[in-house]
This record gives C-alpha cells, sequence and structure tokens, in this order.
C-alpha cells in the first residue's frame, strides 16, 4: 500500500511539476507574441513564440490529465496522459533520429536495434527514411542509398551467415506489396505503442524523463532564437 501511494504522489508531483513549466511556456509565448512587431512573419517553425504557446499548450494538457488521474486514481486518465505523452514525445524523437541518422554512430546504432528489436522501419512506415539525406527519394540525390533504407529494416534471410548491408536500397521504389517482401514496412512508432500498452509503470517514468529533456532542448533552442530576434522584440 505504501509503494503504491508512493508512486501515486511520485507522478503526482512529477506531473504538477512539468504543469507548471508549460504554464510558463504558455506566458512566456503569450508575452513574446504580444510584444513582436506585427510585420513578422508568423509560422510555426520560424516563429519561436507560436513555437512556445503550441509546446507549452499540449504540454499543460497531457500533464492535467496526469495531475488529475494520479489525484483520482482514475486508470483511464493515466493511461490516456502516458499514452499521448509518449506519442508525442517517442515521434518527435524518432523524427529528429531518422533526420540525423548517419551522423552520430552511437545514434546510428540505437536506431537499428530498435528497428530489429520491434521488427518495424521508420517512424510511421519505412518511407520515412526519405526525410533522410542520404536515403531521399529523389533524382538530384547523387547517394548511392537514395530510395532505400537501413539494412536494420530487412527482413532477414533464412540461414544467413554474412550480414547484407545493401539489402534496403531501393525499397522506396517499389510498391507497398512488394516492398513487405523486403523489408518491415510498419513504423517503429506503431510497434513500440503496442510494447507500451503492457509496460505502462516504466513508460510513464521514461515519458517523464524524457519530457525533462524535451522541454531542456526546446527552451535552450528556444532562447538562442529569442536571443538573435530580440531587435524585434
Amino acid at each position: 500500500m505504501r509503494g503504491y501511494r508512493g508512486v501515486k504522489y511520485t507522478l503526482f508531483v512529477c506531473c504538477y511539476v512539468f504543469w507548471v513549466v508549460s504554464s510558463l511556456l504558455i506566458a512566456v509565448g503569450i508575452y513574446a507574441k504580444v510584444a513582436k512587431e506585427k510585420d513578422v512573419v508568423d509560422t510555426l517553425t520560424l516563429d519561436p513564440a507560436l513555437l512556445l504557446i503550441v509546446v507549452g499548450t499540449v504540454t499543460f494538457l497531457i500533464t492535467f490529465l496526469g495531475c488529475w488521474g494520479a489525484l483520482r486514481n482514475a486508470t483511464c486518465l493515466l493511461k490516456t496522459s502516458c499514452g499521448i505523452l509518449y506519442l508525442v514525445i517517442f515521434w518527435d524523437l524518432c523524427v529528429r533520429a531518422v533526420v540525423r541518422y548517419r551522423e552520430d554512430r552511437d545514434l546510428e546504432n540505437a536506431i537499428d536495434f530498435v528497428q530489429k528489436k520491434f521488427q518495424c522501419c521508420g517512424v510511421e512506415s519505412y518511407k520515412d527514411w526519405s526525410k533522410n539525406v542520404y536515403f531521399e527519394c529523389s533524382d538530384e540525390n547523387p547517394s548511392l542509398e537514395a530510395c532505400g533504407v537501413p539494412f536494420s529494416c530487412c527482413k532477414p534471410e533464412t540461414n544467413q551467415t554474412v550480414l547484407n548491408t545493401m539489402c534496403g536500397y531501393g525499397v522506396q521504389t517499389l510498391d507497398d506489396s512488394s516492398a513487405q517482401d523486403e523489408v518491415f514496412t510498419v513504423g517503429c512508432l506503431q510497434r513500440t505503442v503496442l510494447w507500451a500498452q503492457t509496460h505502462l509503470l516504466l513508460v510513464a517514468g521514461l515519458s517523464a524523463g524524457l519530457l525533462l529533456l524535451e522541454v531542456r532542448g526546446r527552451g535552450q533552442g528556444t532562447g538562442q532564437i529569442c536571443g538573435e530576434d530580440t531587435a524585434v522584440f
């Protein structure tokens, strides 16, 4: 019973802290938005104030569900909060990881491990790899891996003794039915969600840690952008 209460209140405190942080993000974003000049371009990717408001609002709603669910012992709310939080963070991290594949050896190994472990490819589908400069499927891409996917997406061959690192070449040019014979076409987001449903407590802890890293990363990145744009505030 004590252990249950400990987990409950720890989860509530974590959600409450991030709830306050998200409120501050929204407040700072609104202030920056109001203070900014009218002729400044307002797009989500270029406007740090708008980005703060969007990120803060999403985080606020997720952590509110977590706080209320922890206090009321509402398992449904907790599952919803953890599920949304996991999807948002994991999707964002995966997209970044796909883009940066080949730039960091450790990241590359981590992605290969996940795709082999969960028998998946990309974030939502194997065609997500076109977002990477090496695997981008276009006539202007000079890479030998253009229109391909990493070898970790490939389905293992029977009695395979030598690793074929070229097995994913040109897979993006195939139709879905043909690609299914060569590689795992299901995205890793879907696979990991199924896994997360049976490891809810572990996912809650990981999500809290990932959210902290995400908020810090967004804050540092936005701080640099705001520092460059102080002249227009």
